[in-house]
């Protein structure tokens, strides 16, 4: 793992870093490889049930390395997008924490994930119509998903920044938080998550996710395929169990 993004594993959550502040956490091919690999670790384990992703040094990410975008060095990987995941996030849910900028790959990064936790002082936007470019990493897509239609075509066409407490009233933003309080609300939120049946966990995220673009004769089959694995399990029981003897499960994932 490369120390351009640090990770760490610990009691059911991954958390992934972006360590380029000198950079704003600008994204290079190198960054994306590690990214990629830290969310790759996350759907792997069967320990970990949740990933939270941050940047280091008071910024999220400020998008794509334009130093390395002009050497020909791209910021995304054929196949996964940019940072490695915006065609192709976790199938295990990622929270966003977000503090400082998040701009062009940087919201598209944070609308990759399920939830984003910010600070006051954070500010989103996909700015890249005032350079004559385009969003092209996910973001044009995802936020008229997050917020009212006309609000994201508004903020698409103009370049404008959005700041974080009118995301968090559009309902892009689950939590607002104080300065530098971004990473450890998302563990809380975090901590939350880890605490259920992992089985159950990531099926409820794969049903939300996708269901939307499911074909209307198809809804109720695709879902009953979803949850049966879920019902059919050994952690299934153990909810059960646990509830009746009045203690805490013991998921082992399975």
């Amino acid at each position: 793992m490369s120390d351009l993004v640090l990770t760490s594993f610990d009691d059911g959550i991954a958390v992934v870093t972006i360590n380029r502040p000198e950079a704003r956490n600008a994204v290079n091919r190198a960054v994306a490889d590690a990214v990629a690999e830290a969310v790759d670790t996350l759907d792997s384990r069967d320990d970990l049930v949740v990933g939270v992703i941050t940047g280091a040094g008071g910024t999220f990410c400020a998008g794509a390395d334009l130093k390395a975008l002009a050497a020909g060095e791209r910021s995304g990987i054929p196949g996964r997008g940019f940072c490695g995941i915006t065609e192709t996030p976790p199938a295990k849910p990622l929270i966003a924490a977000v503090e400082g900028y998040a701009l062009g790959g940087g919201t598209e990064l944070a609308l990759a994930c399920d939830l984003i936790v910010a600070a006051g002082n954070a500010v989103f936007g996909l700015p890249e119509t005032r350079r004559g470019l385009i969003a092209a990493g996910g973001g044009l897509v995802r936020l008229p998903r997050r917020i009212p239609y006309t609000i994201a075509m508004e903020y698409a066409l103009t370049g404008d920044f959005l700041p974080a407490e009118r995301a968090h009233r559009l309902g892009m933003v689950n939590e607002l938080t104080e300065e530098g309080a971004a990473l450890e609300t998302a563990l809380a939120l975090a901590r939350r998550i880890a605490a259920n049946g992992p089985l159950a966990v990531r099926a409820s995220k794969r049903i939300v996710a996708d269901s939307a673009d499911w074909p209307a004769d198809e809804v109720w089959a695709r879902n009953r395929d979803a949850c049966a694995p879920v019902f059919a399990s050994a952690d299934a029981r153990e909810g059960a169990l646990a509830f009746a003897e009045k203690r805490a499960p013991r998921w082992n994932g399975r």
